[in-house]
């Protein structure tokens, strides 16, 4: 009896209950497959995690949807925790769907169905079933793809993920191309407008995500002849979200992660909240507890600047549900900016120590995070806490990690800047809790509020003090004085001093042959010189200075974000009305 669980020869009972778990399986039709599906999804959103997978399991190897919302909630889990076994798991769940998936795949290719139905024999060509099939595959393709990324440090897997991430981009266009082929059907039924929200999901989410993505990312991940675009990606997401089809939700989620975090870390911060907030609020109605809609709806009030709120609605998040602890964790991250914003350090010091305690997603960002933090507050204060900011610094390059066989850029840059601390007489760092909240684009959130704001200026001001009157500089002092301006520059921007704002970022730009380190300090003031002047309403001179910090800069920190940044900003100065001069 010693055996595991799974290892063990099945009994004659078991054997008997499996068989009558798959006639009744084999009887599962797509439309019960789809009703069954529903239910689970509602239990998930209401923190029924276990139910939701319990519903599945038992028809996972036989119906493609069962099998596609089981792996799901794994892989969902797997991004969360970052544990190795979870990531394994959520893998080999996934080789599972794809093959139940693949069972009812039609055996001639899509393009072969397609170029049948040009010529006009209708859409039989391509069972119902098999639409489906189709796209349930697709999407597996796609999360195992992700998982892969993630997993593996070798290359080859980098290379086979991004080769499935095309496979399954090929297959929602052909399923488009379907789509349109079928639009004028009088046969069309509830199982029809499944597929159809199955596609829009697809074909939103690619294009939004291709559109994000730098041209020379584009030519690293071999997308040769893909390219995404924005408004098309979101208009298919925003139909989808308004059909009644089972990834309506899926959509919501997507425009969200897109409206309060990409289009912030990887984009000019300018999600929209208006559309946030209206697609929230059904899905708010409908599950008051539920701890992702709960998330969602305090991180939109983080980005309007309503910290009191956001961290009310963080708490009812965390004490909504104590089975998916990462959902705790991804609050503690939010509530420790938000206190950060308002400079209740020791508040934020405490949500830091528990994601360095509790959470496996980034060791070495939450431990510099936490001495960033505690660099703020006063020696007696930091004193109290029972923690020595020095040896916490040090700590920070043990616990780098590598994905797809490459160095996280944040943890890099963490690395870097807490090397100051390796010697025997370690040379301080100046305010780093706020350069790690330009990293994350912090200041255009605190920017909402200019009392928060003038609050940053005046330490920011006590710290360029300080530099300005230094007996004994040290070799980071150019430095230090440089970031110190830029993080200035965007405090005055904020509250409306532009052409102070200016004069910061210029004497960055005009330092640069005096900085050492950190060089990053003069493409990313040249971008927010192009901000600043696109603001005034003069485009030209914003994308002479963007393009600058885009062509004549190379091997800096975080040097990817920034060319994220950098393509969103040019394209929405391109799609601007052109200046008159």
């Amino acid at each position: 009896d010693h055996l595991p669980r799974e290892n063990k020869p099945k009994d004659r009972d078991e054997q008997k209950g499996d068989r009558i778990i798959y006639i009744r399986a084999s009887k599962m039709d797509l439309k019960m497959a789809l009703e069954e599906c529903s239910i689970a999804l509602n239990l998930f959103l209401n923190n029924k995690f276990s139910e939701a997978l319990d519903r599945l399991r038992p028809w996972a190897k036989e119906s493609m949807y069962h099998a596609l919302g089981y792996s799901t909630i794994l892989v969902m889990q797997a991004a969360m925790t970052f544990e190795h076994q979870d990531i394994q798991r959520g893998i080999s769940t996934m080789k599972d769907a794809l093959h139940t998936c693949q069972r009812f795949r039609k055996k001639n290719t899509v393009v072969e169905s397609i170029s049948n139905l040009v010529t006009k024999q209708a859409s039989e060509q391509l069972k119902e079933e098999e639409m489906h099939a189709e796209i349930c595959y697709a999407e597996c393709l796609l999360q195992k793809a992700a998982l892969t990324f993630v997993q593996d440090e070798n290359m080859i897997n980098f290379i086979k993920g991004g080769l499935k991430i095309r496979t399954s981009y090929q297959i929602y266009k052909e399923c488009q191309q379907l789509l349109n082929m079928t639009q004028d059907l009088d046969s069309k039924n509830e199982t029809y407008s499944q597929f159809e929200g199955g596609v829009k999901l697809g074909i939103g989410a690619f294009n939004l995500m291709l559109s994000l993505l730098p041209g020379r990312i584009l030519r690293l991940l071999e997308f040769i002849g893909f390219s995404g675009n924005r408004e098309f990606g979101l208009s298919q997401l925003r139909e989808g979200a308004a059909t009644h089809s089972l990834r309506a939700v899926l959509c919501v989620l997507t425009l969200l992660m897109y409206h309060t975090y990409v289009s912030l870390i990887l984009g000019t911060g300018e999600g929209n909240l208006v559309e946030a907030e209206a697609l929230l609020e059904p899905y708010l109605d409908k599950f008051p507890n539920g701890s992702i809609i709960l998330f969602y709806a305090a991180r939109i009030a983080v980005l309007k600047g309503n910290f009191e709120r956001a961290e009310v609605k963080f708490q009812e998040c965390i004490a909504s549900q104590q089975e998916w602890k990462q959902i705790h964790h991804l609050c503690y991250w939010e509530l420790m900016w938000s206190h950060s914003f308002q400079r209740q350090w020791l508040e934020a010091y405490r949500y830091a120590d528990l994601l360095c305690k509790e959470s496996k997603w980034s060791k070495a960002i939450y431990m510099f995070q936490k001495a960033a933090i505690l660099s703020m507050l006063p020696d007696d204060e930091v004193k109290k806490t029972g923690e020595n900011i020095v040896e916490l610094f040090r700590q920070v390059e043990g616990l780098k990690q590598r994905i797809a066989g490459k160095s996280i850029p944040t943890e890099k840059f963490a690395v870097r800047k807490a090397r100051r601390y390796l010697p025997s007489n370690p040379v301080k760092l100046v305010v780093p809790a706020l350069e790690m909240m330009y990293v994350w684009n912090g200041f255009t959130i605190v920017g909402k509020r200019a009392d928060l704001t003038e609050g940053l200026l005046i330490t920011i001001e006590k710290a360029e003090e300080q530099l300005r009157c230094d007996p004994n500089p040290t070799e980071y002092h150019p430095d230090d004085q440089c970031l110190v301006q830029m993080l200035k520059g965007l405090c005055l921007k904020h509250l409306g001093r532009l052409m102070q704002s200016e004069l910061c970022f210029t004497q960055v730009v005009a330092s640069e042959k005096m900085i050492r380190y950190d060089h990053y300090l003069v493409p990313f003031s040249l971008y927010e010189l192009g901000l600043l002047y696109k603001q005034q309403g003069d485009f030209q001179k914003a994308i002479r200075f963007i393009e600058n910090a885009k062509l004549n800069y190379k091997d800096y920190s975080m040097e990817s974000r920034l060319h994220f940044r950098i393509h969103a900003a040019l394209n929405s100065l391109k799609s601007s009305p052109a200046t008159t001069p």
